[in-house]
């Protein structure tokens, strides 16, 4: 909602006599908009062109030139406005609030009914927030202006009206604590256990008054004798009461502010911010900080609990000290504000998701940039980046706020054609406690955790390797059934020597980061599997090679005297439905859930395996299977599954280090 029509929508829940000596906000944005924006010294780089001195076309100095003469009677024009309506302002919260503090001294606070009592405190808080919300309107006109003008006179300007009496009533302030001392008192909480009207039992009154301003969404919005009356009664005398068990200021309207100051000196800054919350009386709700090398922005959401705008005054000063830009956004209404932790974006019905994208060259401007108008074309919003690797910039993390009707299979799509385009990988999986706390990997090992695939190895001994490399391409592409796929390549390796496997085994090629991700996913306490549709002999020398737990493969059927192969397997056939099967039973017998597995696999019989587990990898794999996996890597080091992970460089290093 724009600002004008927020305030003008404020105003009506004030005395309509009150509501000539609020700010004019809209005049004052109208003047900016006619006055001050054509003599901006913001401008239009596209006609920034260099001009000879003797040139008919206006020189760029004289431009510059002309706008500063325009902008020193304009602006100097919009701060005689401004001031105007600041002292309006000003003296008409000295006008009421001298009379509520006159009615005070007449009427004697400690004579007041509690409803009398009530009814001023409720005065004068109506009188903060009208005063208040003029306030608002002056620190977003202020930054209207500079950032129309380009001229930064907005802190200054808000330093110099921090002695106004418009900020602060010493009298006034004594005056709202005696009535609510007065209100607390004969309102006071019983601490002992009693009996409320519905006949239940109270153990500890305070709960309640707890729970009463929980229910509350702001109470900023819920005037004083609402609250109160949320408080239970009891039906008997108070025994053992306590006048002061809860403070005051814990009922009065709770403003809440963002203040961010950047500048190049980080832990000063931080200090200097957290030094002014601690010298004023107020909350901090929430804290962020982020750098670029040396310059930081440190950024406090901060609930006021009492009108004392020296506080802003001392903030302005801290900032100058430390070379650093003090900007601040103040809401008078809080129930619609700032309901996320301050680094996430402030939306409603949103799923948070992570994104990994990775491209081992290098993400270029275009992948990017395009990756970005994605975002924006779906309504995604980014909330944090993070770089996981170090060099050239490959590997990012995004953290994501997705709309919940989004269509996730179209989305998803859509995506695998982006990624498909720039040949860079994006996987996207839910931003929760499981995507760092998986606990159980499980891998294919033909063409995953090793190069070869075995079969066609054995086939190349026995002379047979274009005839099974044709059925497993078929096989692999899930052109036809594993399981007889895998009937017609053993049937060809009838007669061929066991001994073969030795010679393959001393052969075989381990893929690129295997060993590293191994190592390094056993010192955070991982398990580990191998689910292969090739042979248990090979497996399990994968198995002891990398050091894990787990193997599980088919096994070939040897002749009676133990030499040759007789074209034919033992025992239940390793397919895409037992490999998903024993993901599951291995989940089970380590007791993790299956949002904390991990497969990864490159055939189209590892596609129920990928599906089961909470994170399915598609490594290098057939278009088919990458098609349908939810994550895809197609670089060439296993390594880059630790990125999905979330780990970093520095991560990966100390975990095989260690």
């Amino acid at each position: 909602m724009k600002f004008g029509k927020y305030l003008r929508g404020r105003k009506e829940n004030f005395p309509i006599e009150w509501r000539e000596y609020s700010i004019d906000y809209d005049s004052l944005k109208l003047y900016i908009k006619t006055d001050i924006i054509p003599n901006t010294l913001k401008l239009n780089l596209s006609q920034m062109t260099w001009k000879p001195t003797d040139s008919n076309e206006l020189h760029f100095i004289d431009l510059v030139s002309s706008r500063l003469s325009t902008l020193q009677v304009k602006t100097t024009e919009f701060l005689v406005k401004l001031d105007s309506e600041i002292q309006k302002v000003s003296n008409f919260f000295v006008k009421e609030s001298n009379s509520l503090i006159k009615k005070g001294e007449e009427q004697n606070v400690d004579t007041l009914s509690e409803n009398e009592a009530s009814k001023m405190l409720e005065s004068i808080i109506t009188l903060e927030k009208f005063v208040f919300l003029s306030y608002t309107g002056l620190v977003k006109i202020l930054k209207k202006h500079d950032k129309h003008s380009g001229l930064n006179i907005g802190e200054a300007y808000l330093y110099r009206i921090a002695s106004l009496t418009l900020t602060k009533s010493d009298s006034l302030l004594i005056l709202k604590k005696s009535l609510m001392k007065k209100v607390v008192q004969d309102f006071s909480p019983i601490a002992s256990t009693t009996i409320i009207n519905n006949g239940t039992k109270l153990e500890n009154n305070s709960t309640a008054i707890s729970s009463s301003k929980r229910s509350s969404t702001s109470l900023g919005t819920t005037t004083l004798p609402t609250l109160l009356s949320k408080i239970p009664q009891s039906t008997t005398s108070p025994t053992n009461t306590k006048k002061d068990s809860f403070p005051p200021l814990d009922l009065l309207p709770h403003q809440k502010v963002l203040v961010s100051i950047t500048g190049p000196h980080g832990t000063d800054i931080i200090g200097c911010v957290l030094e002014c919350m601690a010298n004023h009386d107020c909350e901090i709700e929430d804290f962020m900080l982020s750098r670029l090398y040396h310059d930081v922005t440190f950024g406090v959401l901060i609930t006021l609990r009492s009108n004392d705008i020296d506080l802003f005054k001392d903030l302005a000063e801290a900032s100058r000290k430390w070379d650093g830009t003090l900007s601040f956004d103040v809401h008078d209404d809080n129930r619609t504000h700032y309901t996320f932790p301050i680094e996430d974006a402030p939306y409603e019905n949103r799923i948070k998701y992570t994104a990994t994208v990775l491209n081992q060259k290098g993400l270029s401007p275009q992948f990017l940039n395009d990756w970005t108008k994605f975002l924006l074309k779906e309504k995604i919003s980014i909330e944090k980046m993070q770089r996981l690797n170090e060099g050239k910039l490959s590997c990012v993390d995004y953290k994501l706020s997705i709309p919940n009707n989004i269509e996730f299979e179209r989305l998803r799509q859509e995506l695998f054609a982006l990624s498909t385009s720039h040949s860079t990988d994006v996987a996207l999986q839910l931003y929760d406690v499981f995507r760092k706390h998986k606990r159980l990997v499980v891998f294919d090992m033909d063409s995953t955790l090793i190069q070869q695939e075995v079969i066609d190895e054995i086939a190349r001994h026995a002379g047979v390797v274009k005839e099974v490399a044709g059925i497993t391409e078929l096989a692999m592409n899930g052109e036809i059934d594993f399981k007889e796929s895998l009937r017609r390549r053993v049937a060809l390796l009838k007669g061929t020597p066991v001994e073969v496997l030795q010679t393959i085994k001393e052969n075989l090629i381990f893929t690129d980061g295997a060993h590293f991700l191994c190592k390094a996913l056993k010192k955070i306490g991982f398990k580990l599997a191998v689910i292969s549709g090739g042979f248990i002999p090979l497996a399990r020398h994968v198995k002891n090679e990398l050091g894990l737990d787990y193997a599980f493969a088919n096994q070939l059927k040897v002749s009676s005297d133990g030499l040759t192969f007789t074209g034919e397997t033992v025992g239940p056939i390793v397919d895409a439905e037992r490999k998903a099967e024993l993901l599951e039973v291995i989940a089970q017998a380590e007791n993790v859930t299956l949002d904390q597995v991990i497969a990864v696999g490159d055939g189209a019989n590892d596609l129920l395996m990928l599906a089961k587990a909470g994170l399915g990898i598609a490594f290098n794999a057939k278009p088919r299977v990458q098609e349908k996996a939810r994550a895809r890597i197609n670089q060439k080091s296993l390594r880059y599954v630790l990125y999905l992970l979330g780990y970093t460089d520095e991560d990966s290093k100390q975990l095989f280090d260690s």
